[in-house]
């Protein structure tokens, strides 16, 4: 029912800044809660950032807080993810997600059913 395909992944430096797209396909996009996952080499994927099915509800991870904005826009069926402050802890591959928990800002993965392939992120010291 829903297509995701991210994309802006790259290779910056330390303190840099970076934004990733994801651009959803299907009819049930603008009931589904909308989230960033990432996963680095040997670890687990962790939660990043979720919004809700209108964009009026976010949730973020502590250790992205205040450096990461979630943004959603139905009308285009894009959610973006802008990225600041990057360090080389970010260094991972990012992937856009859409939830089968309708209504909220789901934080667990267990709570995703449709994903994108994903987009590497490299940040260098």
């Amino acid at each position: 029912q829903v297509q995701l395909v991210e994309s802006g992944g790259g290779s910056v430096v330390a303190g840099d800044y970076l934004t990733l797209y994801c651009v959803a396909s299907g009819r049930t996009f603008n009931d589904l809660p909308m989230g960033w996952f990432r996963q680095a080499p040997g670890k687990e994927r962790e939660f990043v950032a979720a919004v809700n099915w209108n964009g009026g509800r976010t949730e973020y991870a502590n250790f992205v807080k205040d450096r990461f904005t979630i943004i959603r826009n139905n009308a285009m069926n894009t959610v973006i993810l802008q990225m600041s402050g990057l360090t080389p802890e970010d260094t991972a591959v990012y992937y856009c997600a859409a939830s089968t928990v309708l209504g909220g800002a789901p934080t667990s993965s267990e709570q995703y059913y449709y994903w994108g392939r994903g987009t590497q992120v490299t940040v260098s010291s």
